[in-house]
């Protein structure tokens, strides 16, 4: 399942002053310093619409911002200094890579020509020039509860909690559908009385109607913009969570569609494993939303007026589509790792995850392979605002057989964390755990490319993990002698602490948030990303 933070009723309903300046000129990592959490950091003003845009890029010191001090890296660190090429992966539900802001991103197979039909590399894809679509022309999937309840009660404890599952989900379903009809209601009502598509919560005072239906409406319309926040739009956020409750309903939970079927191979089979074709962005370019989105977060062209700034410039996007809007086969996605890794990335990102994974040990093998071939995996932690520490709540791939112990050093997970530094700087959605979390980095409110030129603000452990992915590409750019586990221990060590004490996971109460505890029991090292930081630890390392 592809990790964007779903949109739900209570989300609408909830929804440092000095420092150094900047230098025109890279100085070496002797004379630089960490940056650190100041004792109390004090928000300067609103964030701009810029600032909103691009706020995982500024500096918790200079910004009064919790992002990556990615700009401050480019300005003090980098100039004038010039990396090599990195090929990142993206395990995804596909990628536009016709879009106007990833141009010169992304990556073109040097060994096949292009259109011939012909297998040049004889690697067992033909035509694969920009990646490979592992689902064909397949959209929509069940959910893998779904796919379990659908064989026959086998008397398992896999069976059985699975069903425990899927009734609840089910049923929460049908919850929403009934929420979502509700919205979608109160905000036809509001269109039709303003006679416009579009509106804002100004337009709402003009409202003068005695309808009572009308009074209603603008009353729960007037609420849900007050805790929404800016970049709220009824048009098009009640048209997304209608999509993803019905979705959810006709095709993620319903056990009579059979979505691999138009795939045509056996999903319980890894030794068929050929299959699918060379259209990266899928059937549906729109469809490729989500894997558009974190291309962009990892790899928009920087300083071009156009959207966001992508946060690595020396890197080319491999597009491998193995993500449905569902949850993916595991075979899809221990071939999709294996096929980025023997074509040459050295960083794949994976915002995608479930809570089921029957053939879990053809994941292992994959991520070992991509260890053994010094590949560092980034890996979204999911959107349940769950503690994955427990097991109940194990979110798959990881890289623990046991939920304790790590089999291999290159897999890195990530959670969200949002713009406001304080103790709620850790999104709501974001799982954590201080063992199977490793840090966290900006998830919420993420502006970057979607399909057909256009951009958008995303949020969820998925826009967390990309963040995650440019700064290692930006370390394995300028530092290519370092390997996978040292770029690893770079992100984790050289973050930004998170306040002593936050709010983690959500509450079912929409009133009373949960509370804070020690950020020790956030993840395993209770710290931020930080690029400035990283690139600083990544000289010193690689002078070691």
């Amino acid at each position: 399942m592809i990790y964007t933070k779903p949109i739900k009723l209570s989300a609408f309903a909830l929804l440092v002053l000095a420092g150094c300046g900047t230098t025109l000129q890279a100085q070496s990592a002797a004379s630089k310093e960490f940056i650190k959490a100041p004792l109390a950091v004090v928000k300067k003003a609103p964030v701009t619409e810029n600032e909103l845009k691009r706020w995982s890029h500024l500096d918790l010191v200079k910004d009064s911002i919790p992002g990556m001090s990615v700009d401050r890296a480019y300005a003090e660190l980098l100039q004038g200094k010039t990396g090599q090429k990195v090929i990142v992966g993206i395990v995804d539900s596909g990628i536009d890579i016709e879009h106007e802001d990833l141009q010169g991103k992304i990556w073109t197979n040097p060994k096949e020509i292009p259109g011939n039909g012909i297998d040049d590399d004889k690697n067992g894809f033909i035509d694969d020039v920009h990646g490979w679509n592992f689902l064909g022309n397949a959209v929509h999937e069940n959910l893998e509860l779904t796919r379990i309840v659908k064989k026959s009660d086998d008397g398992s404890a896999q069976y059985k909690e699975a069903l425990k599952q899927y009734n609840e989900k089910y049923e929460e379903a049908l919850k929403n559908k009934e929420q979502v009809d509700f919205l979608l209601d109160v905000h036809n009502t509001i269109k039709k009385e303003l006679n416009k598509k579009t509106y804002k919560i100004e337009d709402l005072s003009t409202l003068t109607s005695t309808d009572p239906k009308v009074a209603r409406s603008k009353m729960v319309m007037t609420q849900i913009f007050t805790n929404a926040g800016p970049t709220f739009d009824p048009e098009a956020d009640f048209e997304e969570y209608r999509e993803q409750v019905y979705d959810e309903i006709d095709y993620n939970l319903n056990k009579d569609y059979d979505g691999r079927k138009v795939v045509g191979d056996n999903p319980d089979d890894i030794k068929n494993n050929h299959y699918g074709n060379n259209v990266v962005f899928g059937p549906d370019k729109e469809k490729a939303l989500h894997g558009t989105h974190v291309a962009g977060i990892i790899a928009q062209v920087r300083g071009n007026n156009l959207g966001g700034d992508g946060v690595a410039n020396n890197v080319e996007i491999l597009t491998v589509r193995a993500v449905p809007d569902g949850d993916e086969y595991d075979k899809d996605i221990a071939l999709a790792i294996r096929y980025a890794v023997d074509n040459g990335a050295k960083v794949i990102n994976g915002s995608f995850g479930k809570s089921f994974s029957p053939h879990k040990e053809w994941v292992y093998e994959a991520l070992t392979y991509a260890a053994k071939k010094d590949v560092l995996i980034v890996h979204a932690a999911g959107n349940d605002g769950y503690n994955i520490d427990e097991t109940k709540n194990i979110n798959y791939p990881n890289d623990s057989k046991d939920n304790l112990k790590e089999f291999t050093n290159n897999v890195i997970t990530i959670g969200a964390i949002n713009k406001e530094y304080g103790e709620n700087v850790v999104a709501g959605f974001s799982n954590f755990g201080k063992i199977n979390v490793d840090v966290f980095a900006p998830g919420e409110e993420i502006y970057a490319t979607v399909p057909n030129n256009k951009y958008k603000y995303l949020q969820g452990t998925s826009m967390a993990a990309p963040n995650v992915a440019g700064v290692a590409a930006l370390i394995r750019s300028y530092y290519p002698k370092l390997k996978a586990a040292q770029v690893k221990q770079i992100l984790m060590d050289s973050g930004v602490a998170l306040p002593s004490k936050v709010v983690l996971g959500e509450s079912e109460n929409s009133i009373q948030k949960p509370s804070a505890v020690s950020s020790a029991e956030s993840s395993r090292t209770a710290k931020m990303v930080n690029a400035y930081n990283a690139l600083l630890m990544a000289e010193k390392m690689s002078k070691k």
